[in-house]
């Protein structure tokens, strides 16, 4: 990716954060928003959501329902050429990062080969 789309991944990010703590309630659940990727030519943009406590589902189709509300609320502070279309998908890195871990895990009680002696 480019500097500046990485620029703008960030900044989106940082915005959409504010937008769903500010105007969203989410009755117990913790939504994060942990990365947002934009195409090249700037006119979409996945907006990858973490969801702590459960309603999943819920929250990411609540989401995509006031895509436009929200992607309103961004675009007044972020200026852009082309306003990116949001569409708001479930990460699962948190579970896969976990998954990743408990093999290490088990690959280090795995027995090893006794190290030969140098001569």
């Amino acid at each position: 990716m480019s500097r500046r789309t990485d620029r703008v991944n960030e900044l989106l990010k940082r915005e959409i954060s504010g937008v769903l703590q500010r105007d969203f309630e989410w009755d117990g659940s913790l939504v994060t928003v942990n990365a947002v990727e934009v195409s090249q030519d700037l006119k979409e943009a996945k907006v990858f959501i973490g969801v702590l406590g459960g309603h999943e589902g819920k929250v990411i189709s609540r989401l995509n329902g006031e895509h436009g509300s929200i992607q309103g609320r961004v675009m007044k502070r972020v200026v852009l050429k082309n306003t990116p279309v949001l569409r708001f998908l479930s990460d699962d890195s948190v579970v896969r990062g976990v998954d990743i871990v408990n093999l290490l895990d088990k690959v280090a009680e795995l027995p090893t080969a006794p190290q030969e002696e140098e001569e």
